[in-house]
């Protein structure tokens, strides 16, 4: 088994700056400490070549993000000082999304300790987003016949609005999103189908919401399934709104895993969105996702 994570430096922000990219490598930190992927191979993904960015994004776009040109206020919107490594990592984990979709055909599950940019949108970045992983990952194996549907099981407490932008008109891909209703983004794109969560939704009506919204998606019969998991619907972020458990998020995490796997459909996870106070509730969240996938593939 194949799972991945961005081989790039940490990204050099300013002291009290509200992202806290110390996760990535607090998450790899318990995935190898605690052997929560069992045997699995852990493969540093490298930037992508720039010309794979254009299935999702404008070349006007690649080239001022890439250069450094980009206007100040865009960078603004994305939420990040522009640096190096923030485009490095930005398309190291492009290169996870793909290579995890393409592992996960072969071996029914894979995922990289990264990724979920969905607010990236075709000709700017948004919201800690600049590319967007799963919409150049889609659009990839789509155009190559890898596959010929794909689903995007969004449950990042934000709406995928760049996931919906850039593939909500492709007749190959079904995006559920299931969010926060008063969350960001404030200016939505829909997708195939939006689940908005009352602010304070607690463990069952959550996990109601999200079996009620697996169905559609099954019917689609997706060849592939990117599962965008996002700890940011725990009670302790400070982004989030809803108030869900551990022992919920994990509940969550099983039913849509167990749900694809009993019907043979893979699963390439991303793990979004997650600012908790302290962080490392979000960390222990997005290891308990790798933790149920391990055990239902037996990894």
């Amino acid at each position: 088994m194949q799972f991945f994570f961005p081989d790039v430096p940490p990204l050099p922000l300013p002291d009290g700056h509200r992202f806290p990219a110390g996760k990535y490598s607090a998450l790899r930190a318990i995935i190898d400490a605690e052997r929560v992927l069992g045997r699995t191979q852990l493969i540093a993904a490298k930037p992508v070549a720039a010309d794979i960015l254009l299935k999702a994004h404008s070349s006007v776009y690649i080239e001022e993000m890439l250069s450094g040109s980009v206007a100040p206020d865009m960078m603004r919107r994305i939420g990040l000082p522009w640096s190096i490594e923030l485009v490095n990592r930005s398309r190291a984990t492009v290169a996870g999304a793909i290579a995890s979709g393409r592992a996960a055909l072969t071996q029914g599950i894979s995922g990289q300790l990264a990724g979920g940019t969905h607010h990236s949108h075709r000709d700017f970045g948004s919201g800690f987003c600049v590319f967007n992983d799963l919409a150049v990952a889609a659009l990839t194996l789509l155009d190559e016949g890898a596959v010929g549907r794909i689903a995007i099981v969004d449950t990042d407490v934000h709406q995928g609005d760049g996931n919906a932008a850039i593939l909500g008109a492709d007749p190959r891909v079904f995006i559920l999103s299931i969010q926060g209703e008063k969350n960001f983004p404030f200016r939505r794109v829909a997708a195939t189908l939006d689940v908005d969560l009352p602010d304070g939704t607690t463990d069952a009506d959550y996990l109601a919401a999200v079996h009620s919204a697996l169905e559609p998606v099954i019917a689609f019969r997706p060849e592939l399934v990117f599962f965008l998991s996002g700890a940011d619907p725990l009670a302790e972020d400070r982004l989030g709104r809803l108030s869900l458990t551990h022992a919920g998020l994990s509940a969550r995490d099983r039913l849509v895993l167990e749900t694809f796997k009993s019907r043979g459909v893979p699963v390439a996870i991303a793990i979004g969105g997650g600012y908790a106070e302290p962080i490392s509730a979000s960390v222990a969240a997005y290891a308990n996702t790798f933790r149920v996938a391990a055990e239902l593939w037996k990894l």
